[in-house]
């Protein structure tokens, strides 16, 4: 048996232990075969490490095929290389920014982190979305700020959705960004660890809320910022940590930044693929997440997600392939597709399934 972490888990392996939270929820029992899907939902859950047993060997995947990819494309697209160009500069300039904080103790300027951060936002006029631009931007060197950076301009986008006041939106933003600074203030060696955490390292690696709390105490910024520090791994059905919180004792704009870092995670490319497939992530969302994170939040983001692939095209688990041409409101993951003549409504049949964007 041996422990690691989410992101080296392969389909195929086994798990060797039950996988709870830490809350002594059920994730996955003892000898669950892992899947893609499985895999994915694990990050749902905030699960950072995994028991599986060291006698099982996952089989080769098998080749992805000749033609292009939907993220492939995106990656060899002028929008994209625009955006990556930009983004490294923002990413050194926010790395900079918040190891100064950190380690140096100087002043957090939130207005220079903001004007920084959004100007990659601002920049893009072209048709490729934001969120599909992040799916691919998963090469810089420190995976912490990226993710940071990520989380923030998802945040961004989302409560533009939201349709909240300028203030609130950079507010949000801000959140975001910030985020996830407690894990500064945990050993690097622990946070890239490349093998299995001890229990010690991994009791460590849930101590970074608090820290960043703390830290943006003393840096006497705006409370919700703190909070989203604090809360961002707090689940409404009090299945988070570090206080199992419930509901309305959780910030919202904690709330916020919780659905936007699990999106973040669960769509990042592993070492057996590419980006999921945003449908994929959706569904999980549905089939789990509906509890844990705030209704009216969790919804609209979804919705919104879904709606910007519209007229996409798209492969289903039969092979066919089609073009996104409605939405159902009662279940987002399941949209009607038109292959050919034939109008295919997923949510009519259960079966099948969108495997991948073209």
């Amino acid at each position: 048996m041996k422990k690691l972490s989410t992101l080296q888990l392969v389909p195929g392996m086994i798990v060797a232990d039950d996988v709870m939270t830490p809350n002594h929820q059920m994730v996955l029992p003892k000898d669950t075969l892992l899947t893609d899907s499985l895999i994915t939902k694990l990050e749902l859950y905030g699960i950072l490490t995994v028991h599986v047993k060291d006698d099982v060997i996952p089989p080769e995947s098998e080749p992805l095929p000749g033609i292009p990819s939907y993220f492939e494309r995106i990656k060899s697209s002028p929008e994209f290389q625009a955006f990556k160009a930009s983004y490294e500069i923002e990413a050194d300039a926010f790395k900079n920014m918040i190891n100064n904080v950190v380690k140096k103790h100087t002043q957090l300027d939130i207005s220079e982190l903001l004007n920084r951060s959004l100007r990659m936002v601002t920049n893009i006029t072209g048709r490729i979305g934001i969120l599909d631009l992040l799916h691919n931007m998963r090469e810089y060197d420190d995976s912490t700020f990226a993710h940071c950076l990520n989380v923030g301009l998802i945040c961004n986008v989302f409560t533009h959705w939201l349709k909240l006041s300028d203030a609130e939106v950079e507010l949000a933003t801000a959140c975001g960004l910030l985020h996830d600074i407690g894990k500064l203030l945990i050993p690097h060696d622990i946070i890239a660890k490349p093998g299995k955490l001890t229990d010690t390292e991994y009791l460590q690696i849930q101590k970074h809320p608090a820290e960043g709390y703390q830290l943006l105490r003393e840096q006497n910024v705006n409370e919700h910022i703190c909070n989203a520090a604090l809360m961002h791994h707090e689940r409404c059905d009090g299945s988070g940590y570090p206080l199992g919180l419930r509901g309305s004792q959780i910030d919202a704009y904690a709330k916020i930044v919780a659905i936007a870092d699990v999106y973040d995670a669960m769509t990042a490319a592993r070492v057996y693929r590419g980006p999921i497939c945003p449908f994929r992530v959706i569904e999980i969302f549905e089939a789990e997440g509906l509890q844990k994170y705030d209704v009216k939040y969790v919804l609209c983001f979804l919705e919104n997600i879904v709606n910007s692939y519209i007229q996409n095209r798209c492969r289903l688990s039969d092979g066919r392939e089609g073009e996104i041409i409605f939405i159902n409101k009662l279940k987002f993951s399941r949209p009607v597709v038109r292959c050919g003549n034939e109008y295919v409504d997923l949510a009519e049949n259960p079966t099948l399934y969108i495997e991948s964007l073209l």
